[in-house]
């Protein structure tokens, strides 16, 4: 077996097993019967839902209500009353008169003359009842009558009329047209159309159209009756779509002399009384009831329409071709689960994926319908419950074969780099390639400091409840943790997999990160230690991102100028601040919000570049920080200091004194005591300061330099750390100069 093949088979493993199970499950219940009913209400739904044929003027109903009951003052209509509407219907020149009313015994008077009706009018038909039943017996037809079609109808299991007989064998053996059919043929007769047996096969044809007949596992069908020659109706329309006149119409001559002429009459009960109304694929409440007059009616018609016009019956597929459509269902779902299983990162309900299932839902039933319309029955239901269980399927053999590996690895990797180690056999080699992302670093300002004076056990508590709520932002954004360095965070956008969005959903994760900020500095406060302030920096470039180390250890990660570039943006920050580069901000675009920018030109880049301190990202995410004005209030005492200008990690030589001018609730303004440039720090360096005289100094305070314009021989600072008992006489100092007495 060649290698791309093993490699296909194990990408798609999911895909080739939950494909044929589900497909066979679903076989399996459909052979049990179960779904008839769902499919029947399918194709009801679409009967419904198609145009409406136009009315076909060929056929006309005589019906007989309640109405003509109370003109003729009795609840059964004489014999002499059908002899005179036959004789007036006769009158017409139709070319078939239908007479669906039982007339095998005497109702007089009158039954001498509606025998002398019957022997007189070779274009009558009337009907008999072929096959007895629970509710009534066989019965003949009229006596005297030859031409006699049978009105038996068809019902499926929920009592509705879907299929119809074009003949079907007395008790004798002997083949009897169905009521319809006759009636077809006589009008057919006149244009030169009579059925015609196909040569080896035991069905006929009509004109321009082969009638095949219904087998009892057609369709949603399983096991059904199928005996005599059957197919399935393909109704012209609801209740009362063909033209309907009154008996009493007829007989006081409220019709037009010509009104049935060249027409096919029947003559059939219409009201409620006379429980004759059946349900139809039309029917959903019981006053839609369609009259089986009308029933015979739509079957007539859908005999002459095929065979002067080739409108089609209503056709199935083989069961081959009907087994692969769910085969095909069940593969569809196991694909695009399998597919866009990681869709959407850890969130519980993916739009992506909802949009998915939901389309392809839409198309199923879609060209099913299409199909509706073209008169062909394709299976809707088993191949929908393959979709859906395919899908399920796929979700469970995920869950419970790497459930318990991808919470072991997830507590190290994000969810698609688990995902690209466990599902491609390409995952753990080793190497990189050359790829655009966007990196977010992330650092707490003063935390070394802090837990210098804290038990390790404390530090521990603190970093992993705050490392907690960041990774669950950044998870929830579809950021790749690459690496946890201390209190520094590094995460990746784009890698394994890369979107869009990818700069955007950076940016998003960084304001979500210092909102989160908030919630993990109430608990600080609840612990009694001092909040804690974050810097963020993004950049976007390329860099090699892949498995980097040996095989007994390899770590995912990335490398190259651009990862270094996004720390040093991110060492430019103060507590609260995110700093991103040019290059991110034209990913982006204008949906965030600039508060300043300022060109640096960090350690190993040649020329300056322009970094952007982001407010806030609307769109679809919407986060703002919150702008707050830093006030600075000069102290009535200076307090004199001691400051080291940091050179990255480490403490300079020289050492300068100076004073503490002015104070904000953040921040000072420190004045140096020294004449020329050497002693005052650049702009966003690290300084390191001590309160009072040489022989009585404080503990090491840590600050940054802002950018904020100052006196001469002074500048301003962010204080980064501070020790608690200075933090609190810092405290308590710039509140007595914001009260009232201080002024």
């Amino acid at each position: 077996m060649s290698k791309q093949l093993r490699r296909l088979l194990w990408d798609w493993r999911g895909v080739w097993l939950a494909t044929p199970a589900i497909a066979g499950l679903v076989l399996s219940v459909r052979l049990t019967g179960l779904l008839q009913s769902w499919e029947w209400a399918a194709y009801d739904l679409y009967v419904r839902l198609r145009p409406q044929q136009p009315r076909d003027e060929r056929i006309v109903i005589v019906g007989i209500d309640e109405g003509d009951l109370r003109e003729q003052g009795q609840a059964i209509i004489p014999d002499a009353v059908y002899a005179q509407l036959i004789e007036k219907l006769k009158a017409q020149q139709p070319r078939a008169i239908g007479l669906d009313v039982y007339r095998d015994q005497a109702v007089e008077p009158g039954h001498a003359e509606l025998l002398q009706v019957f022997a007189n009018t070779p274009n009558l038909v009337g009907i008999r009842k072929v096959v007895g039943d629970r509710d009534r017996e066989t019965i003949p037809g009229p006596p005297g009558l030859e031409r006699v079609g049978s009105n038996d109808l068809i019902f499926d299991e929920d009592k509705t009329v879907r299929r119809g007989l074009l003949t079907l064998n007395d008790a004798d053996g002997n083949i009897i047209p169905s009521f319809s059919l006759y009636l077809a043929s006589l009008y057919l007769v006149q244009e030169g159309i009579a059925p015609q047996p196909v040569e080896g096969k035991n069905y006929w044809k009509l004109g321009k159209t082969t009638f095949l007949p219904f087998d009892a596992n057609d369709g949603p069908y399983v096991r059904a009756d199928a005996g005599g020659y059957q197919m399935i109706l393909n109704y012209r329309g609801p209740n009362l779509h063909f033209e309907t006149v009154s008996m009493r119409d007829v007989l006081n001559d409220r019709i037009p002399p010509d009104w049935g002429r060249d027409r096919i009459i029947l003559i059939g009960a219409v009201g409620e009384s006379f429980q004759d109304l059946f349900f139809t694929p039309y029917t959903r409440t019981p006053s839609e009831r369609m009259a089986g007059v009308e029933v015979h009616a739509n079957f007539a018609s859908q005999f002459i329409s095929a065979a002067l016009e080739g409108r089609s019956t209503i056709r199935t597929w083989p069961n081959l071709y009907e087994e692969l459509w769910v085969l095909f269902w069940s593969g569809v779902g196991a694909t695009l689960t399998w597919t866009w299983r990681y869709a959407g990162g850890v969130k519980a309900i993916s739009l992506r994926r909802t949009a998915i299932a939901l389309l392809a839902g839409v198309i199923l039933f879609g060209s099913t319908f299409a199909a509706f319309l073209a008169s062909w029955w394709i299976p809707v239901i088993p191949p929908a419950l393959a979709l859906a269980g395919s899908a399920i399927a796929i979700t469970a053999y995920i869950a419970r074969t790497a459930g318990d590996i991808r919470k072991t690895f997830g507590r190290y990797l994000s969810d698609s780099v688990v995902a690209n180690l466990l599902e491609s056999p390409e995952g753990l080699k080793l190497g990189g390639q050359r790829q655009k992302l966007t990196i977010l670093t992330s650092d707490l300002r003063g935390f070394t400091s802090l837990s210098e004076r804290l038990p390790p056990e404390e530090v521990v508590k603190i970093l992993n409840f705050y490392l907690e709520y960041m990774a669950d932002v950044i998870t929830a954004h579809q950021g790749t943790i690459d690496e946890f360095m201390g209190d520094g965070i590094l995460v990746l956008f784009g890698a394994p997999t890369q979107g869009s969005d990818d700069a955007v959903r950076a940016v998003a994760c960084g304001v979500a990160m210092q909102l989160a900020m908030i919630s993990v500095n109430q608990k600080m406060t609840e612990w009694d230690l001092p909040p804690l302030a974050m810097g963020i920096g993004i950049h976007t470039g390329e860099v090699v991102v892949g498995n980097i180390g040996s095989e007994k250890r390899t770590k995912y990660g990335v490398v190259g100028n651009n990862v270094n570039l996004t720390y040093r943006i991110e060492s430019y920050t103060t507590g609260g601040q995110i700093l991103i580069s040019e290059s991110t901000l034209q990913e982006v675009g204008s949906t965030i919000r600039i508060d300043g920018y300022k060109q640096v030109q960090p350690k190993g880049v040649k020329q300056p570049i322009l970094i952007y301190e982001v407010g806030g990202i609307g769109g679809e995410y919407n986060l703002f920080l919150p702008k707050e004005e830093e006030i600075f209030i000069s102290l009535r005492s200076e307090i004199p200091l001691q400051y080291t200008i940091l050179e990255g990690k480490h403490v300079g030589e020289n050492v300068f004194n100076g004073r503490l001018v002015e104070l904000s609730d953040k921040g000072a303004l420190i004045r140096s005591s020294h004449a020329g440039l050497e002693s005052l720090p650049l702009m966003l360096t690290n300084i390191k300061l001590n309160l009072g005289e040489e022989d009585n100094k404080s503990e090491d305070i840590y600050a940054k330099v802002l950018e904020k314009p100052a006196p001469s021989s002074s500048f301003y600072i962010r204080f980064t750390a501070k020790p608690p008992e200075i933090e609190k006489q810092l405290e308590q100092l710039y509140k007595s100069l914001q009260s009232p007495q201080s002024e």
